[in-house]
């Protein structure tokens, strides 16, 4: 089936605006936080685990909004809902840079990482389902992924420069500006409910009284094994990203060869992302999805029992990024194609919680496997028997998707 659609004439600044912020949005929330945390510690001699234990509480709350704050972009609510939450993850960015102790410092992060499901790449997706249709949303949500790549190159040297210039409390004050004014004031004026689609009729064959549609997923087998892929590879990308530092000193490479390998991946997400877009615009989701997932287990086998030479390690870390930046398009448009149009929002919520979940508990999970062993050997065995279940999960999915899906 192609998603592919032209776009209305308005659209391309729409796409823009709302990419533009999302550029702004995931620096400033996602990206900026182990250079702030880094800072405090040196700072207020806090320890790395209490620290990062606050990033952990505001994945495990950001996993449980995801559901409500995408029916509530179901019910067109998507301008209030980003808004807002640029508006108080921008307040809670001020309250931080004035924190003295652990608690205050947990309720601001804890808070800003519920407002990630309201400001990042899921309610970015769903408001672009409700203006171009969530079957016709395949262009728009590429596009958005384009744009949200360059955040990380964007924001961690801007970050950088602002710690080493006026320290990490001026940075986060910074950084709470950047929400409110440009984050809350393109969301604002770009996202206008009155341009959306109507919602998809119901199925011809559904009968008075029968469930709606988040029932019906909950039924569907496909969404279960959806449901596992993703989470499988949101702890499989985020465990990898956390650790992929230390597991390169652990065989050896100094800092240039650690910086040759990690720089790579960022440019390749994006570079993953626009090959998408030009070469295969109307290639099926499921079979993209498909061809994709296996790349991850060769890729985490490769670096548990192949030769440590940086050529190789570098093109690892190339084919990882391609792969991961794809796979955030898949993960985007695998509702509408693989069970329903209709719902998105709350349907996507439904699959971002436990992906969350699993982001925060991945890297602790892993760093606890090392300290077990002394060695990142079995954090890669570990890492590439999870692709392989991801990989599975999703081939299942993909067959069972050409069953289930309403028209």
């Amino acid at each position: 089936m192609s998603l592919a659609l032209s776009p209305p004439s308005p659209r391309g600044a729409f796409i823009s605006a709302l990419g533009l912020g999302q550029v702004c949005s995931w620096g400033s929330l996602y990206y900026s936080f182990p250079l702030i945390a880094e800072a405090m510690r040196l700072d207020l001699g806090w320890s790395k685990t209490g620290i990062y234990g606050a990033a952990t509480l505001g994945l495990v709350l950001g996993g449980l909004a995801a559901y409500p704050v995408g029916a509530a972009i179901d019910r067109g609510h998507g301008r209030l809902v980003m808004t807002a939450g640029s508006l108080l993850a921008g307040v809670l960015l001020a309250l931080w840079s004035q924190v003295h102790g652990v608690i205050a410092f947990y309720v601001c992060v804890g808070g800003i990482g519920l407002l990630q499901a309201a400001t990042l790449y899921d309610p970015a997706f769903a408001v672009v389902a409700r203006r171009s249709g969530a079957l016709h949303a395949r262009a728009g949500i590429t596009a958005l992924t384009l744009w949200g790549g360059f955040s990380s190159t964007v924001f961690i040297p801007l970050v950088q420069a602002l710690l080493v210039n006026v320290g990490w409390r001026e940075t986060l004050l910074v950084l709470a500006a950047v929400n409110i004014l440009l984050c809350a004031g393109l969301y604002g004026s770009v996202i206008d409910p009155t341009r959306d689609q109507p919602a998809p009729p119901p199925p011809e064959r559904a009968r008075p009284g029968e469930s709606g549609p988040v029932r019906w997923v909950l039924r569907q087998p496909t969404f279960w094994a959806l449901a596992v892929a993703f989470t499988l590879y949101s702890a499989v990308f985020t465990a990898f990203s956390y650790h992929l530092y230390p597991l390169l000193s652990e065989r050896g490479l100094g800092p240039a060869g650690i910086v040759a390998v990690m720089a790579v991946i960022g440019p390749a997400q994006v570079a993953g992302r626009l090959a998408l877009w030009l070469l295969a615009p109307r290639a099926s989701v499921r079979r993209i999805g498909v061809l994709m997932v296996p790349i991850f287990p060769v890729v985490m086998g490769m670096l548990a029992f192949g030769p440590n030479v940086v050529r190789l390690l570098v093109g690892l870390a190339l084919l990882f990024g391609a792969t991961n930046g794809i796979m955030t398009i898949v993960r985007g448009l695998a509702i509408p194609e693989m069970l329903t149009p209709r719902a998105y929002g709350a349907v996507n919520g439904l699959l971002a919680a436990p992906s969350a979940v699993s982001r925060a508990v991945a890297p602790l999970a892993m760093a606890t496997l090392w300290s077990l062993s002394g060695s990142y050997e079995p954090v890669l065995i570990m890492l590439t028997v999870m692709s392989l279940l991801l990989t599975l999960a999703f081939w299942l999915a993909a067959a069972l998707g050409r069953r289930t899906h309403i028209p």
